[in-house]
């Protein structure tokens, strides 16, 4: 069961979300509490898993080139057994940035981020060589971010909570 949350948590979420460098002090200021019980929310919050970490957000335009890939995969096979395989091997390459299972005409949906498209063409020959079930996929070179946010706002789960 999940713990219920009330406005004052989500606005700790919500703000740490946006400034995970935020003080103790100032977040308390924000979501107009004082210092000692917002503290006590936070560390309930993170003992009940809500927090998954905390991160930097890095821009990768200024250590060098980059090439972001959007790939569709579709598996030869459908047992549990081909995707777990498949996922398995994909959890090992630090250039997949991220994996999604999807319903509908694909199984997975890859972004990629590498150095330039070369270096994406080998890692793509590597996962076809490495025999992880891999049918077919198509490859969309992603020429410009328009948005991009690591989660959805946490403001949204208050509305449907």
């Amino acid at each position: 069961m999940r713990p219920r949350l009330d406005a004052i948590d989500i606005k700790i979420l919500a703000t740490l979300q946006k400034e995970g460098r935020i003080t103790k002090l100032a977040l308390a200021e924000r979501v107009n509490l004082s210092p000692t019980p917002c503290w006590e929310r936070l560390k309930r919050l993170q003992n009940a898993g809500f927090i998954a970490g905390y991160r930097a957000e890095i821009a990768l335009a200024k250590l060098g080139s980059a090439t972001t890939v959007l790939v569709e995969v579709t598996l030869k096979q459908h047992r549990i057994e081909d995707f777990e395989v498949f996922e398995r091997a994909v959890r090992q390459v630090p250039e997949i940035v991220e994996c999604l299972a999807t319903g509908g005409g694909i199984d997975y949906l890859l972004k990629i981020v590498s150095p330039d498209i070369d270096a994406y063409q080998r890692l793509i020959d590597e996962l076809l060589t490495a025999n992880i079930g891999i049918d077919r996929y198509f490859t969309y070179v992603v020429t410009r971010t328009v948005k991009s946010a690591a989660q959805a706002p946490v403001e949204l789960y208050t509305r449907h909570g």
